[in-house]
């Protein structure tokens, strides 16, 4: 999946085209819940971001994961939710950790990773969180917030698609 996602991100720089210098690709992924996370014994999102980041370095292509978001609270499951409900399930539950706006905004295009993709409001809330932290900005002293990045076509979303299968056998 990590492959799949390096070539998706790949193919995405490619259409965006050029970008500000030599700046590194940003990998952000969509933090499990801490008990998901415990069930499992790893955290699927961040193993395919970070497979991804290998395989677009590998191919010249520079590229960070930074794991900068973090929930702020707890979450109902959203199994069963309609569009509506998983919205308002997840409005204002990431945050971005401290420092990691400075960390995003020093860096290039941000890329926000899911494994899933049902409505979007995981996704939708990741960006949230992303565009309403506040940075300095790097040899400017002045604020800059990740609103400001988005209108300069910066942050981008990538959801990773396998096999219905594949879930069954992992159960993940």
């Amino acid at each position: 999946l990590g492959a799949g996602l390096a070539g998706a991100v790949r193919a995405g720089l490619a259409r965006a085209g050029p970008q500000d210098g030599d700046a590194a690709v940003l990998l952000v992924p969509v933090p499990s819940a801490p008990g998901a996370v415990r069930a499992r014994g790893h955290d699927p999102v961040r193993r395919i971001a970070l497979a991804a980041a290998g395989e677009l370095r590998r191919g010249g292509t520079r590229a960070r994961v930074l794991c900068v978001l973090r929930q702020r609270r707890a979450v109902a499951d959203q199994a069963g939710l309609n569009s509506r409900q998983r919205q308002a399930n997840l409005r204002g539950a990431l945050e971005v950790t401290a420092g990691g706006g400075r960390l995003v905004a020093d860096g290039g295009r941000v890329v926000i990773v899911d494994d899933l993709m049902t409505t979007g409001a995981s996704l939708a809330e990741a960006a949230r969180a992303i565009r309403d932290v506040h940075t300095e900005s790097k040899g400017r002293g002045a604020v800059v917030t990740a609103r400001e990045i988005t209108c300069e076509n910066r942050i981008t979303a990538a959801v990773v698609a396998s096999s219905p299968d594949s879930f069954a056998i992992n159960r993940n």
